[in-house]
């Protein structure tokens, strides 16, 4: 409303202005050269600021021919932008649907148009990536590093590379170089795949510490992964530090509760040491809640000294803590059988086979041998081995699709820490027997015969 007022006003007063010099009276003379000219004062103010309107004009048409080569110039680069950026969108496109014909066409107009985008090194790499080119790859990548904005992307290409070569070294010296420059989640966890894959705990407990510190993995996981560490290293000193491997296997368990290895590592060296009461009630905790094959064989191996007898007692009276679960179901089975107390192990297993019911492979395969054990070869063993044959698999410890007979703290494909679960294995996985010269494996944690027993300093009992 302001702006409209002053714009009234000042219209008027240019009006008032005009027609006040159209009534005065005069003339104004030029005389140049010889040349006389002579006009009425509007005439002559009309004249002037034509003049100026003309010298404007003039001046705006003369500009926009100066500028016009650079405009057109200018135009024609943000026409190859948006060609260069219109390829390379189109080529990640085409890299996620795995289109390798187009993505490569894409990565070759990206370059030429934008040469110095970072995109257009992204898409080349993930073009040769897509189309099995590792060198182009890896060189590309290798040029990311020279720039400072693509430096971190570069070594983390160089680094999948590496472990698609199952070059470890080189893996690790590409993390190490980003996670020095910044604590990247993925830096951070290849480090402690790495330090876990050699054996190399303390680093692995620092390489934790840091990624907690750098928002990488929060809280919980730190004290999961904790607690891992601590339990390999339980397990390598346990022959000849069994007072460290008592403290560690413990802090273990108050870090991770009801963790099986960690439970299972304290139980055993609480065996060895001769505290037999103490490790017996441990298990028996546990069993409550949390069930497991694990610490059946440890708590056996407790009652070694214990007549068959004593050992079914106790292992019956075990099982009504937890009587719904197969794991106590299959324990009771398993010492009754060792007895030859048929109508006690059929008894024990008789809720897994009612009918109605899947029995998983173990249920039948216990069947299958009371069968054997009561009556000898004959129809019904065969029959439970039938079934067995294509019941359920039961749970084992199983990481990137490998079985092993034992827990162990890293995958012996991917050498990632805490990768094994106890859960019921896919049809495609396989069975990995612990042995000398398995890769990613410490030596501390292959299969080996058992321990003569051990002593702890008293003050640990």
């Amino acid at each position: 409303m302001l702006f409209l007022f002053l714009f009234i006003v000042v219209l008027a007063a240019l009006a008032i202005g005009l027609g006040w010099l159209i009534e005065q009276p005069g003339s104004l003379t030029l005389d140049v050269g010889g040349w006389q000219f002579e006009a009425s004062i509007p005439v002559a103010v009309a004249g002037l600021l034509a003049t100026i309107a003309a010298i404007i004009v003039l001046w705006a048409i003369a500009t926009a021919l100066v500028r016009l080569p650079g405009r057109w110039s200018g135009g024609s680069r943000l026409r190859r932008r948006d060609k260069g950026f219109e390829a390379v969108s189109q080529g990640l496109i085409a890299v996620g649907s795995g289109d390798v014909a187009r993505a490569r066409k894409a990565a070759v107009v990206a370059e030429r148009l934008l040469p110095s985008e970072p995109l257009t090194q992204v898409l080349k790499a993930q073009a040769a990536q897509l189309a099995g080119d590792r060198r182009l790859a890896e060189e590309t990548f290798h040029k990311m590093t020279l720039k400072h904005d693509t430096k971190l992307l570069g070594l983390r290409g160089l680094h999948i590379e590496a472990k698609r070569r199952e070059d470890a070294e080189a893996a690790q010296h590409f993390a190490q170089e980003a996670h020095d420059i910044a604590p990247l989640p993925w830096a951070g966890a290849a480090m402690l795949e790495h330090h876990a894959a050699q054996g190399d705990w303390a680093k692995a407990r620092e390489a934790i510490e840091a990624g907690l510190v750098a928002k990488a993995i929060d809280a919980q996981e730190a004290q999961n992964l904790r607690a891992v560490v601590e339990t390999a290293l339980a397990m390598e000193k346990e022959r000849d530090h069994p007072q460290d491997a008592l403290h560690l296997a413990r802090q273990a368990l108050k870090r991770r509760p009801g963790f099986w290895p960690a439970a299972v590592t304290t139980a055993r060296v609480l065996i060895r040491h001769g505290d037999r009461k103490r490790a017996l009630k441990l298990i028996e905790t546990l069993w409550t809640t949390k069930p497991h094959p694990d610490l059946a064989a440890v708590y056996l191996e407790a009652l070694s000294s214990e007549p068959n007898s004593a050992k079914l007692a106790r292992v019956e009276k075990l099982a009504k803590t937890a009587p719904d679960a197969p794991e106590s179901r299959h324990f009771v089975a398993e010492i009754a059988l060792s007895t030859r107390d048929f109508a006690k192990a059929r008894a024990a297993l008789a809720p897994l086979v009612a009918e109605g019911r899947h029995p998983t492979a173990h249920t039948c395969l216990l069947m299958a041998e009371i069968e054997d054990a009561e009556h000898g070869p004959s129809g019904p063993v065969r029959e439970w081995l039938a079934r067995a044959s294509r019941a359920p698999r039961d749970p084992v410890w199983i990481a990137d699709g490998v079985v092993a007979k034992t827990w162990l703290p890293i995958s012996p494909v991917t050498g990632k820490l805490d990768a094994f679960e106890w859960r019921a294995p896919p049809d495609s996985a396989h069975y990995y027997l612990t042995e000398e010269g398995k890769p990613n494996i410490p030596a501390a944690f292959l299969t080996r015969p058992a321990a003569e027993p051990i002593a702890l300093p008293a003050t640990e009992a």
